[in-house]
């Protein structure tokens, strides 16, 4: 390559360069106002709650002593007050936020918000396939353990990944939930139980009690992960459905039970999940009679019993309330129409 060449290839690259300064300084500005924007946002929407707040607790007071037209303005202002609210959390995903308890205790005071659908969507999209993919590769690992390895080094490996699989669940929930995901309820702590669940078992050490349990927790791994393989399909169906009327948010999430939009079409997975929450009765009352047993000298015992049974009984009342609440609906839908 001869010199002039040379010389007017940096000129090239000094012009492109130049450019680039004035691209790379219209950005820092344009970063600057956003910042000021998004300041400005939370401060206006945090005046607004305020407001809110303190105009319900006037027409509280207001409602005890009004007339019947007057009950009727009352709630219907209640009634708008509850809409913003709703409004106001969807403005909030948009926007920086301090991290919640967990996310900062793990991740400290990092800005997790995404600030495009896109981007929120695409994190929502890679959350799922995360917990598809190693909802397969845990059952393969039961399969594993149940059947090829009785070996105490197999086992501390499928413990583990059951650690770090929920453990990674639960801040990628809270990360979502600060993008404005409505994960909710029961089934926000349903994944830290279950973390301490496989915390306890990971520690759980070799001996007569392990033994007489192993053969009946694998089993019961493999068939939640058979279930939450089950739930993945059949829920992303019918989320995308209600998607695409316009009646669910993009950000909604499969989860492990089952939620109110699911009744839309067939509810075959409900025998399945009542089937898995009495077998974590089973296990519990398992677990409590060993922990009974003379020889059992382990804390793992009793505290495993404990956690199988708050599964069990978050598992099953949730599950059993939203069965309820349906049924009320149609009933009440049904009396309206008659």
């Amino acid at each position: 390559m001869s010199l002039e060449r040379c010389q007017s290839e940096w000129e090239e690259i000094e012009q492109e360069y130049q450019q680039l300064q004035e691209t790379h300084k219209v950005y820092r500005q344009k970063l600057e106002e956003l910042t000021n924007l998004q300041a400005l946002c939370s401060s206006a929407i945090s005046k607004q709650r305020k407001g809110l707040k303190d105009l319900r607790q006037s027409l509280q007071m207001c409602a005890k002593s009004s007339g019947e037209k007057d009950s009727e303005v009352i709630n219907d202002l209640q009634a708008q007050i509850k809409e913003k609210q709703s409004v106001f959390f969807d403005m909030e995903a948009y926007l920086p936020k301090k991290n919640g308890l967990y996310l900062s205790l793990v991740l400290g005071n990092v800005n997790v918000t995404l600030l495009s659908n896109q981007a929120k969507f695409a994190y929502k999209d890679e959350y799922e396939k995360f917990k598809l993919y190693m909802t397969i590769i845990l059952m393969v690992g039961a399969i594993t353990c149940l059947f090829l390895f009785n070996c105490r080094v197999t086992d501390e490996i499928f413990n583990f990944l059951l650690v770090w699989y929920y453990c990674t669940l639960t801040i990628r929930e809270s990360i979502l939930m600060c993008n404005g995901s409505r994960i909710k309820g029961w089934w926000v702590s349903h994944h830290y139980v279950s973390t301490f669940l496989s915390g306890v078992m990971l520690t759980w050490p070799e001996g007569p009690m392990y033994q007489m349990f192993r053969s009946q927790f694998l089993a019961f791994s493999i068939y939640q992960s058979f279930v939450q393989f089950l739930q993945y399909y059949y829920q992303s169906g019918c989320l995308y459905r209600l998607r695409a009327l316009g009646e669910r948010s993009q950000l909604d999430l499969t989860v492990e039970g089952f939620q109110s939009w699911m009744w839309r079409g067939l509810t075959f997975l409900l025998p399945f999940l009542f089937f898995g929450h009495f077998w974590q009765l089973y296990n519990a009352i398992t677990l409590f009679k060993l922990a009974g047993h003379q020889d059992c000298k382990e804390w793992q015992v009793f505290m495993l019993a404990l956690t199988f049974l708050v599964l069990f009984l978050g598992n099953f009342l949730t599950t059993l309330k939203v069965v309820h609440q349906k049924i009320q609906t149609k009933k009440d839908k049904i009396q309206k129409k008659d």
